[in-house]
């Protein structure tokens, strides 16, 4: 048996195709999961786990194996210290399944994997960065891959089978690639936008296709927010440009965002019609997050426009460098930092994907509630 496990492992790690230092990572993982006896026990008669990939939506930083190093030298922390602020912790907490961990936390056990992974990586892009330190979307989903064929080979085949069918596969992309678009080229707002938008929906629907052919059913899409809105770009774009702000957030970024959600979520009504036996649920935070911009005190919010971490105008000349930073009410507040919004922000988006209140119908075609049950 332990011949054939061997065998197995040096097989797998060939299968991946990885490069060498890739490849030594991945060799680590498996060496340190040893021979699972089986599953990790589970109160429901159908288990299943939340597989996180994304950016600083889903994870604070710290899911990077360079990690502390480079995250001191950030200008900003995406969250308050803790990742269990963010969307997806929130909305595990309402399935019901336990904190997932990030992928670089995890103690290689299979029964770990089986709680499920947070994949997710503070400034991840779909588009390939220049910097190594930054986990892009292929690279999350290179790691999506290791880690299925490893519950493969520690579990039986149908019950493998069944357990990746049943999770749910959780995907936020978009705004780090859009940030980076921007920043410093207010002309990419008129030039090249229908493009870019068209090559992003393109890579996350090759991704989308990659996860159903490797037996995942079921997966939730989230959109990308009002960028406009966030401090940082009110600060950048509204100084040099007359009239550009429209409720307090930068008409242009926004419509750029809208066309890129608008096109994602034609690009999954068109997968669950062609793809069998799926269920992709499109999540578009956009329109809920502009109500609270709008009618912020219909909501509890005091504060639309001012980061709560932050230095300078609108909290937003200089990023969270520190919660010691932070101000004292960050649930008055709708932004966190520079782009990411407070945790009672995710807290209310998370009861609207989960079961559509406050913020009905911005999930489509079903909530996730319905693709749970």
């Amino acid at each position: 048996m332990e011949k054939e496990t061997k065998i197995r492992r040096v097989y797998f790690v060939e299968r991946i195709g990885m490069a060498p230092g890739a490849a030594a990572a991945g060799l680590m993982l498996i060496v340190m999961m040893g021979i699972a006896n089986g599953g990790v026990e589970s109160g429901s008669d159908d288990p299943f786990a939340l597989y996180v990939l994304g950016d600083s939506s889903v994870n604070c930083g710290d899911n990077n194996l360079f990690y502390p190093f480079l995250h001191h030298n950030l200008s900003l922390l995406p969250c308050n210290g803790s990742g269990s602020t963010l969307l997806p912790y929130f909305l595990a907490e309402k399935i019901g399944l336990p904190h997932i961990l990030p992928f670089y936390s995890q103690n290689g056990s299979v029964e770990e994997l089986l709680r499920g992974v947070n994949f997710g990586s503070a400034q991840a892009t779909i588009i390939n960065p220049n910097s190594p330190s930054d986990q892009s979307l292929n690279e999350q989903l290179r790691q999506v891959f290791e880690t299925l064929q490893l519950l493969q080979l520690q579990l039986p085949e149908n019950q493998a089978s069944h357990f990746i069918q049943s999770s749910i596969f959780y995907l936020s992309f978009g705004k780090d690639d859009y940030i980076k678009f921007l920043l410093g080229n207010y002309n990419s707002l008129v030039h090249g936008r229908e493009e870019f938008a068209g090559i992003l929906v393109n890579q996350l629907v090759r991704v989308m296709r990659s996860l159903y052919d490797a037996n995942v059913r079921k997966m939730v899409c989230v959109g990308i927010m009002p960028l406009g809105c966030t401090p940082r770009m009110v600060l950048d774009f509204s100084s040099g440009v007359s009239g550009n702000l429209v409720n307090g957030c930068v008409r242009e970024v926004n419509e750029a965002v809208l066309e890129y959600n608008q096109l994602l979520g034609r690009h999954i009504l068109g997968l669950n019609e062609e793809l069998s036996n799926v269920q992709i649920v499109f999540c578009d935070i956009y329109q809920a997050i502009m109500e609270m911009v709008t009618n912020p005190s219909q909501y509890g919010f005091e504060d639309a426009r001012n980061a709560c971490c932050g230095i300078g105008l609108y909290g937003a000349m200089m990023g969270c460098l520190s919660t010691e930073m932070a101000c004292d009410q960050a649930s008055i507040h709708i932004w966190w930092d520079l782009y990411n919004p407070t945790e009672m922000v995710n807290s209310l988006l998370a009861s609207s994907v989960w079961f559509g209140k406050p913020f009905s119908k911005i999930c489509h075609p079903t909530n996730i509630q319905d693709i749970v049950s």
